[in-house]
């Protein structure tokens, strides 16, 4: 459904994503993991169009992201990091907003505006103001903005960052409710996310894919079966690793 082919973005002499290549299917839900700094929001822009990439390019359902814009975003759900949304409307009224600017009308927007409120847990705020809303609630509107019109791609970076316990479980809990009908990829640096909601794992560092396995392919790398052990083990480099007391 979404194949990534050989991403570039150069900033200067700087390679903020170097070579970036991956596929996911309908079904999947892929955990794009790296420490900050990593590359993984600069990855996230230019699959879903909103950064140019030095070279290479993206495939959502066939499209080409670059070529091929307007039908390949149309497929996708793109919750970005901190979501912008324009606090002084209400949940309701901005879900139609947005129904509106992807095309649906009369009872079609009303009625998918009705199903991202009831798939995000958004019932009991639908007719509050969003600046009004706890972090959490701003969250899910976010969810909501990205799911209504029901893409089959969804993308998302780091939609628990910043969360309570409860309010993340309640976010995996979206994730997990639709993962069978889409390809999702997660972007987090949150390890715990993983063994959460993620059939599959890629690890980026310094721009550079340099794990691509499913949890327990990744838990194996390492002696102690343990995914902090083996992200620390990918992204530390041996100075770090020695001023940490991990080198030899």
């Amino acid at each position: 459904m979404l194949e990534v082919k050989h991403l570039v973005k150069r900033y200067g002499p700087i390679a903020a994503v170097n070579d970036v290549s991956f596929k996911i299917e309908k079904g999947e839900v892929l955990g794009f993991l790296g420490p900050n700094g990593a590359g993984k929001t600069t990855t996230m822009r230019m699959v879903t169009g909103f950064l140019p990439p030095t070279s290479g390019t993206a495939l959502i359902g066939g499209h080409d992201i670059q070529k091929d814009p307007v039908p390949a975003k149309r497929l996708l759900g793109y919750l970005p990091e901190s979501a912008p949304a324009y606090e002084s409307m209400l949940v309701r009224n901005f879900l139609q907003f947005i129904a509106e600017v992807r095309g649906m009308r009369g009872a079609k927007a009303k009625s998918a505006v009705e199903a991202a409120i009831a798939k995000c847990r958004l019932e009991d705020v639908a007719n509050r103001a969003i600046g009004h809303l706890s972090k959490g609630y701003r969250g899910r509107v976010g969810f909501a903005q990205a799911i209504i019109h029901d893409p089959p791609i969804l993308v998302m970076d780091e939609p628990t960052d910043g969360l309570d316990p409860n309010q993340k479980h309640t976010v995996r809990e979206m994730i997990k409710d639709m993962a069978s009908e889409k390809a999702i990829i997660v972007s987090t640096h949150i390890l715990e996310e993983v063994d959460a909601v993620c059939t599959r794992a890629i690890i980026i560092n310094r721009g550079q894919i340099v794990a691509n396995g499913t949890p327990d392919e990744l838990k194996a790398m390492s002696p102690t079966g343990e995914l902090t052990d083996v992200f620390r083990m990918l992204t530390l480099d041996k100075e770090e690793a020695t001023l940490s007391g991990e080198a030899a």
